[in-house]
């Protein structure tokens, strides 16, 4: 009954875990290049009070022995990099990317992180940079006479001066790759850092490494949760979460009727 207790309560406790993890994703339904995360679970030790295939003659064996599992765990929630839906704005620094790759934002500390949000803005300068002032990286700096900004699906950067009819090329965005995004490192407002887990970055313009997505000016890449999905989800877990609670109602029941035999 004690270890029907400590199991249901893992169990409680990793659901609990899960409808956090699933409100975090529908907070960031609208969040632009989000990625979902989603809880992974593993069972706790056994508890081995007749070892499987341990002999229970001198030419025979138990077949299935006798273990008693303790609980469960969450062990990751690892990020889903499924491509999310695109809208478009029209807004020549708005831009999304067709298939693997991050922008390369240089952080004001110095250190260089990676976004899937193309929601890019002009500071005072000209630099193009994100919503709280960090640089794309490499730089890429608007003069104030350009008329218009275009940035074609190879990252070149591309722009009509006032009395110009030819366009002048200014520079070109450039893309990373990771051997495994998932293993990245969330940082909060739409950026990641490289952990050992997720490998080094490979660097290249969009579309010339293997793999490498391209750019689409104009549009955004929206968050790929899917609100459907995670209200089917977190029925699952409400129900799994009450399941436990009920086997902590009824071992406590059970030591209750045990503690009063003797009366």
């Amino acid at each position: 009954m004690v270890r029907a207790l400590f199991s249901a309560a893992s169990g409680m406790n990793a659901q609990q875990m899960n409808v956090d993890n699933i409100a975090n994703n529908l907070a960031n339904a609208n969040t632009v290049g989000f990625k979902s995360r989603r809880v992974q679970f593993q069972d706790l030790m056994y508890q081995t009070i007749i070892q499987p295939g341990a002999a229970a003659g001198s030419q025979s064996y138990v077949p299935s022995g006798l273990q008693l599992g303790l609980g469960t765990k969450p062990v990751s929630n690892e990020i889903v990099f499924q491509q999310g839906s695109f809208q478009t704005t029209g807004n020549p620094m708005d831009l999304a990317i067709q298939g693997k790759g991050f922008f390369q934002i240089r952080r004001t500390s110095g250190e260089t992180a990676y976004t899937r949000s193309g929601e890019f803005h002009m500071d005072n300068n000209g630099n193009i940079v994100t919503a709280d002032g960090d640089m794309l990286d490499p730089q890429i700096t608007i003069p104030p006479d350009a008329q218009t900004v275009t940035i074609a699906k190879d990252g070149t950067v591309s722009i009509n001066l006032t009395g110009q009819t030819a366009s002048q090329v200014i520079g070109q965005i450039q893309l990373a790759i990771f051997p495994n995004p998932a293993g990245l490192n969330g940082l909060g407002s739409n950026l990641y850092v490289p952990t050992d887990a997720s490998g080094s970055a490979t660097v290249g313009a969009p579309g010339g490494q293997e793999g490498m997505g391209t750019l689409m000016q104009g549009a955004l890449e929206q968050s790929n949760v899917s609100v459907v999905e995670e209200f089917i989800n977190l029925i699952t877990s409400q129900r799994a979460y009450e399941a436990n609670s009920k086997v902590v109602t009824a071992a406590d029941q059970m030591s209750q009727q045990v503690n009063n035999m003797s009366r």
